[in-house]
């Protein structure tokens, strides 16, 4: 059976990166609602064409999301792929840098994060079902907002919903030209913070002015101090807005706030030293707001992913494709939540490369076959 899937896989490498290019070529940034539900439609044509049984999950202010599944009704625990369809690129960007593909690498954005993934995974599915497995239920979740953490959806409650129960999940994130796969990622929240002060002439009277700007300024020092790099949490000011002129004291500034952290339990501790920081005043006559968001909880590592890693792991070296290790890495994913939801889980499963929100996002061609290739004999070796 293995071979048989192997072979089609072979067969369809043109299909697959014409796919690909497909997928590409179709604008999703997180805040384009409409063509992520265009990416979704897509697939989910595709997936219909393929026998399998699918449905949209409607979402009011972000990407729809897409649930399918080859072989429902199967009567073994089925297995489960993971991804997104959103990128973070703003539209116009692929009039700039298409999908193009050169000496063995492919360009565009989203091409590594993840729509390469997509296509994997996908004709995993198809191939499996070429050479006739029909041991489980062969289940697809993709999410529409996750690069912004689900911010504007439930889409978390849906992937836990439809991960429960299954033997296995393979999240096509972003692989690693090293061989790393991600068996723990760190959580992300995130929070904007403002302060309004008292504008006046920067010449005239500096004096009866209260600087915003200075009032974040100590605020920023405050929070980047907070991290700790020894138990996992950190803090990033990313963005700083503030002034209007150069010679009128600032009346307004804000900062947006990146968190990443390793412990669910740390996040009680972390929001009340945000609290902290929000309360205390440097600047008299300044006052200061915040806002804060969740975002995507720590993927922890479980015995029973490690177990699936190491059927990861015999499929990768007998199969010539390298040696893979335990990885574990800042950026969260879904992941998170299909083991929330008590299913062994290895991400980072998609075709290999780097640069992933960059202008300079590249992948790996060949390994856009070797990953399909990959997952057809995880699946296999479950049984």
């Amino acid at each position: 059976m293995k071979d048989k899937a192997f072979r089609f896989v072979e067969e369809n490498r043109q299909a697959m990166i014409e796919l690909w290019r497909e997928l590409v070529s179709m604008e999703s940034g997180s805040a384009d609602k409409a063509g992520v539900d265009a990416v979704a439609l897509r697939l989910k044509q595709f997936l219909d064409s393929a026998g399998g049984t699918t449905k949209l999950i409607e979402m009011e202010t972000a990407g729809n999301m897409l649930v399918g599944e080859i072989g429902a009704g199967r009567a073994k625990p089925g297995i489960l792929f993971v991804g997104h369809m959103d990128t973070v690129f703003p539209a116009g960007t692929i009039a700039k840098r298409p999908f193009t593909i050169k000496d063995g690498t492919a360009y565009g954005p989203g091409v590594l994060d993840m729509k390469g993934g997509i296509v994997a995974f996908l004709y995993a599915i198809m191939a499996l079902k070429a050479a006739g497995y029909d041991a489980r239920p062969l289940k697809v979740v993709l999410a529409g907002d996750e690069e912004v953490g689900h911010a504007h959806s439930d889409a978390a409650g849906h992937i836990m919903h439809e991960a429960r129960g299954c033997v296995a999940a393979f999240n096509c994130e972003t692989g690693f030209v090293d061989d790393g796969i991600v068996l723990g990622r760190k959580g992300t929240a995130e929070f904007t913070l403002e302060v309004k002060g008292v504008a006046v002439h920067a010449g005239n009277e500096p004096q009866n002015g209260r600087s915003a700007i200075l009032e974040i300024a100590h605020k920023v020092i405050e929070i980047q101090k907070m991290t700790d790099y020894d138990r996992g949490i950190t803090f990033n000011v990313g963005v700083i807005q503030g002034g209007t002129v150069k010679n009128a004291v600032p009346d307004y500034a804000k900062i947006l706030v990146d968190i990443r952290y390793q412990d669910p339990g740390q996040l009680g501790k972390i929001k009340a030293m945000v609290d902290k920081v929000a309360a205390k005043t440097h600047i008299d006559g300044t006052s200061t707001t915040y806002s804060f968001s969740d975002g995507i909880a720590p993927m922890q590592t479980t015995p029973a992913s490690k177990a699936l890693f190491e059927i990861v792991r015999q499929a990768y070296e007998e199969n010539g494709f390298g040696r893979p290790y335990e990885h574990f890495v800042g950026g969260g994913s879904d992941s998170a939540f299909t083991v929330l939801a008590g299913v062994p889980t290895v991400c980072a499963m998609g075709v290999k490369g780097g640069r992933n929100h960059s202008a300079q996002e590249y992948a790996v061609v060949e390994t856009l076959f070797e990953r399909a290739k990959l997952l057809v004999d995880c699946v296999l070796r479950l049984d």
